[in-house]
């Protein structure tokens, strides 16, 4: 399989450089060329394997010749081996609506389903290849947390994760910043989520820098963490599918990352109805989605820190499907975003990306009440995430089966969690040792000389 950038469509591209590279030398974001599509027999066979099996069935003709089927067995079976399900994610009925749960790995967050993932495809490259090379990764709060997770200890690969100064909860930087490990380094921005991402695309963009230090990513935009997490897509189908009923999912996003991996299962082939965008007042893709305007404002600080975020990146590569596949037209509506904020989507765009998407905003009171009311119902405590998800579905009466993606643990949000339902939503054992240990991260400036400087430093 060969990939191609959404900003130049004439180069092609192997999977080995769309993994180590991340965003394309042209800033534009790599996608396959073409997709394998599972007709309905295919389907159905696919629907009889474990996880693990699935994952490799799904994965393998992305990677090409990175790795044999056999090397990439061991490295799924390696990766898998370190969550507390068997079979990776669990599910649980809530009433009307059934919610997957993604947050069983090592560090408590969904992100952990295709990090883990990556950190191992790193390893074995690396082996191979005698290199080193340094990851750049911002976060909004789960993301850095699963990338040192999945890269610490490991040979010849440093990982510098930069988080928002005060913007995300204190259980979410102690995972990140308790870590160590020699090969990770924690920086705090004096600035938003916002702030953080634009700095890592600016690094990426100053080709000597980022050459110099042999610079990867592990954000969203990473085409390797889009394959790894359509899978459960698929795993989650068809443990509910009820024959003749049709299968919606609701998504909480903020980068638009784990609802693209549901729109690339649809495109596979998975027979997904729609896929609801979920955000909280930080709603650029709902105002895309519902009006058309997909326009940056100021962000907000809210409960749910991991969608605090105004620029969604993953979003070009919906832009650049709306614009059949036109680089050039993709190009032009990038440097529209880039220098004026803002991307007024025709009514026939709209119209076609409604055939796929819907969308819910949930404010900060309406979070709160969905964790509240779920609690009195079912028992069961819901994080902010999720509960915004939840509560999307209230907005759209779709019929069939609606699967709620549950993103993060609730103990990684005690404040939010304490106040809808005065109740404190403790750590798996595993992990307390982390509130009593020393935490290691250095404050800098939203500075990109600064910051360049403190990671040409150490590398």
């Amino acid at each position: 399989m060969r990939y191609v950038s959404t900003r130049n469509t004439s180069k092609t591209f192997e999977f080995k450089d769309v993994f180590i590279k991340g965003l394309a030398d042209d800033g534009g974001l790599f996608i396959p060329e073409r997709l394998v599509k599972y007709d309905e027999n295919e389907i159905r066979d696919l629907k009889k394997l474990s996880y693990s099996e699935l994952a490799k069935k799904i994965v393998y003709p992305f990677i090409g010749n990175f790795m044999s089927e056999a090397d990439l067995s061991k490295i799924i079976y390696k990766s898998y081996s370190t969550f507390r399900k068997d079979n990776v994610v669990d599910l649980i009925k809530l009433g009307d609506k059934t919610v997957l749960e993604l947050f069983h790995g090592p560090t408590l967050a969904f992100k952990d389903v295709a990090m883990q993932l990556l950190g191992n495809f790193y390893e074995y490259y690396l082996n191979n290849e005698n290199q080193k090379i340094n990851i750049v990764v911002a976060t909004s709060g789960d993301t850095g947390a699963a990338a040192i997770d999945a890269i610490k200890g490991k040979k010849n690969v440093n990982i510098f994760v930069l988080h928002p100064d005060n913007r995300i909860s204190p259980v979410q930087r102690k995972l990140m910043t308790t870590n160590k490990d020699e090969n990770v380094f924690n920086i705090a921005i004096k600035g938003n989520f916002d702030d953080c991402q634009n700095l890592v695309k600016s690094m990426f963009a100053d080709k000597k820098f980022s050459n110099d230090i042999k610079m990867s990513g592990v954000n969203s935009i990473n085409w390797a963490r889009i394959i790894a997490q359509s899978v459960y897509y698929f795993y989650s189908y068809f443990l509910v599918e009820n024959i003749g009923e049709l299968t919606n999912f609701s998504v909480p996003t903020g980068n638009f990352g784990d609802v693209y991996a549901g729109y690339l299962a649809k495109k596979m082939g998975l027979p997904i109805n729609k896929l609801i965008v979920a955000t909280n007042q930080n709603d650029i893709l709902h105002r895309a989605i519902s009006k058309g305007s997909y326009e940056a404002e100021k962000v907000s600080e809210t409960i749910s820190p991991s969608m605090d975020i105004q620029i969604a990146s993953n979003f070009e590569r919906l832009i650049f499907d709306l614009n059949n596949e036109d680089d050039k037209q993709t190009s032009l509506d990038m440097k529209n975003i880039k220098e004026r904020g803002q991307y007024l989507i025709s009514k026939n765009k709209l119209n076609k990306i409604r055939e796929n998407f819907l969308s819910a905003r949930i404010g900060e009171d309406e979070t709160l009440k969905v964790i509240k009311r779920v609690y009195e119902k079912f028992a069961v405590v819901l994080d902010p995430h999720t509960a915004i998800g939840y509560g999307a579905f209230d907005k759209h009466k779709l019929k069939g089966n609606n699967i709620v993606l549950a993103t993060a643990h609730p103990c990684k949000f005690p404040g939010a969690i304490e106040s809808a339902i005065n109740v404190k939503a403790d750590l798996p054992n595993q992990l307390t040792f982390i509130l009593d240990q020393k935490e290691n991260y250095e404050i800098i400036e939203n500075d990109f000389e600064k910051v360049k400087q403190y990671i040409k430093d150490r590398t």
